[in-house]
């Protein structure tokens, strides 16, 4: 854990914000790369099952490219989190920019891709590489970060606190807003994302580049809010 700052007030903010992003890239996975999800990989393990029973339309390997794509990010994520360890700011600066570079050059790759046919066969992996190396990074640093019901890609754990901690489980609903939030961020992402890929003159490039600006802009705004007492 970086040691300039432990958890500023921003830090909770900026991870809401980050989750609308998740929203955004599972509408671009999902419904624009042929039922793949390359940020929640819980989800990519289910239709890899499906895609091994021979369900229709689930490809094993589309989701097997988002899983090695997503471990390579991880693994990404790891190290930076390791070597930039004295620093938060540098860190998390490192982090957003690298993300918000494969969210830009998938909106690039994404020009000339027929969603529809999924083709170009070659777009379409490089699109699926590019956004899993991504969330990969960004899962693994939200991990290392470690804000109690804010991951920013999955929400069981959150829904499951919502209830099991609620006042009419005996508990005292602690964090519940924090909560509410991320699931209404990552709605919010879901929805925005959908409509931008299904509308009728659209496609993938705008929920793309709209991630890499969010991530982009969100982070520096907290940065900036860091006393960094360690450069």
């Amino acid at each position: 854990m970086p040691n300039d700052a432990l958890k500023p007030a921003s830090l909770p903010v900026l991870l809401v914000v980050l989750t609308i992003t998740t929203g955004l890239i599972d509408a671009v996975s999902v419904l624009g790369l042929g039922r793949v999800f390359t940020a929640n990989m819980t989800g990519n393990i289910v239709f890899l099952g499906f895609a091994l029973a021979r369900v229709p339309e689930f490809s094993a390997r589309r989701s097997l490219a988002a899983l090695a794509a997503f471990l390579v990010g991880a693994l990404i994520g790891g190290r930076l989190g390791t070597r930039l360890d004295r620093s938060r700011r540098r860190w998390l600066l490192s982090v957003a920019v690298i993300e918000s570079s494969l969210f830009f050059g998938a909106a690039l790759a994404a020009a000339g891709y027929d969603r529809a046919a999924l083709a170009p066969v070659a777009r379409l992996y490089t699109l699926i590489a590019l956004t899993a190396l991504a969330m990969g990074v960004r899962n693994a640093t939200a991990r290392r970060l470690a804000v109690p019901d804010l991951t920013t890609t999955v929400l069981t754990l959150t829904l499951t606190g919502l209830a099991a901690d609620s006042r009419l489980a005996g508990g005292g609903n602690p964090r519940w807003a924090r909560r509410v939030a991320s699931v209404a961020a990552m709605l919010g992402g879901a929805i925005v994302g959908g409509w931008l890929v299904l509308r009728e003159s659209g496609g993938l490039g705008l929920p793309l580049v709209l991630t890499g600006a969010i991530t982009l802009i969100a982070t520096v705004v907290h940065v900036a809010s860091i006393a960094d007492a360690v450069n």
